[in-house]
């Protein structure tokens, strides 16, 4: 291969399509399977994407999705990075790094999105180029017998229906969008995302049952709250009930809306267990029911962010807490951030631009990154020994101005 990696990448074409989808996904170690194994499907930018080919073999792959992150008292465009890959017989030649630097670099020189974002399939590859865990994820699973509402839980009035997919659909989206902007690391879904996340192939159901559906109606007609979720039925050797009810989604407008969704996935009969796909570590269920300890499991890693531009990213966010101080930011893969940024900021606005004041804290991309949705702590980072305090007293002040009242969350893959 030669030298000039940066050069030779390039995006797909349509056409290129079919031997795209191979190699991507051979590379995770499956087989192409879908709709969409001769067309791109309607959520692909493929001017976004870039290839490496070698000897008229394609032997790396990366793209970029558009997307909107909802971001700590703001929404910004963020670049969904995805598709990252490389073949094993071109691994250690600096293609992967080739491949993030361009992806960034043209961010940067075209003011495109200030943030970049991904799901990472292991977690030691991106670090290095400037991306850091923004938010978790939770896989809760519990005994149904367990899992009752408290008794002073309001349901409120309204009512909830078992519905269609064409009902549920628009009145799901509204809500969503009603809901998202205000959980860091939510994002945006238009139709094609919809279609994306409904689309319901029985190959891929593992045993379960196709979707269903449910929404929370107010006694106006007003919509307020909507569910997703799935049976996986199961019988003992003595003829008993041991069914999964596998919960996709739930989510709500009113706390007694959600309350009420749940009153009515934890009243399904012939289950033994649920299970919670990619919940929020602080999912509101986990205080709802009388056995706090009901749902267990492991919490990982979930969304991965990459500040492209510091001043454009910073100045995006709103801060809970005032602040005023300067970053010396170290960002060996992105020049153009490396350096000190005077960060000034409120709950109503902020304001992030190149300072030569002396510095107040010392912290490299990865960590400000990591900081930026408000789920991970600068104090935590500092006695770990990943951030420096020059001035008494900034990691405080700091931590509390990056916070953030509700926990990151990102419920949507890709």
């Amino acid at each position: 291969m030669a030298d000039d990696l940066y050069d030779q990448l390039r995006p797909a074409t349509a056409e290129e399509w079919p031997g795209w989808l191979e190699t991507m996904v051979g590379a995770f170690g499956e087989t192409p399977t879908g709709p969409y194994l001769d067309t791109a499907p309607p959520t692909a930018e493929l001017d976004r994407s870039l290839g490496l080919w070698d000897d008229g073999r394609l032997v790396a792959t990366s793209g970029i999705y558009s997307r909107k992150l909802s971001v700590p008292g703001a929404v910004v465009p963020v670049a969904g990075v995805t598709w990252v890959t490389v073949a094993p017989t071109h691994r250690r030649r600096g293609v992967l790094s080739a491949m993030m630097r361009r992806q960034l670099t043209e961010l940067h020189e075209q003011e495109r999105e200030p943030v970049a974002a991904l799901w990472a399939s292991e977690a030691p590859i991106y670090g290095r180029f400037g991306y850091a865990p923004a938010t978790t994820r939770a896989e809760l699973t519990g005994p149904t017998h367990r899992l009752r509402l408290r008794p002073d839980v309001d349901l409120g009035t309204g009512r909830v229906d078992i519905v269609d997919e064409a009902a549920y659909r628009p009145a799901a989206a509204a809500v969503h969008e009603a809901v998202r902007r205000f959980v860091p690391g939510n994002l945006d879904r238009d139709e094609r995302w919809w279609d994306r996340l409904l689309r319901d192939d029985p190959s891929e159901r593992n045993g379960a049952t196709a979707r269903r559906y449910l929404l929370h109606t107010e006694t106006d007609g007003t919509v307020t709250g909507y569910a997703a979720y799935r049976l996986t039925s199961r019988w003992t050797d003595t003829d008993q009930p041991d069914g999964t009810l596998v919960v996709e989604e739930v989510r709500a407008t009113t706390t007694p809306a959600h309350a009420a969704l749940w009153n009515v996935l934890l009243s399904i009969d012939l289950v033994s267990s649920v299970r919670l796909k990619r919940a929020s570590p602080d999912d509101p269920i986990r205080h709802l029911v009388t056995d706090t300890r009901a749902l267990t499991g492991p919490v990982l890693d979930a969304l991965w962010v990459r500040l492209v531009d510091v001043g454009r990213a910073l100045s995006a966010r709103r801060y809970p807490a005032r602040i005023d101080l300067v970053l010396d930011v170290r960002d060996p893969f992105c020049e153009w951030n490396d350096g000190r940024w005077h960060v000034w900021g409120h709950p109503s606005g902020a304001f992030c631009d190149r300072t030569d004041r002396d510095p107040d804290i010392a912290l490299g991309i990865e960590e400000l990154s990591a900081v930026y949705l408000g789920g991970t702590s600068l104090a935590t980072l500092q006695a770990a020994g990943r951030v420096t305090e020059i001035s008494p007293g900034a990691v405080t002040n700091a931590s509390t101005a990056f916070g953030w009242p509700v926990t990151p969350w990102c419920p949507d893959d890709f």
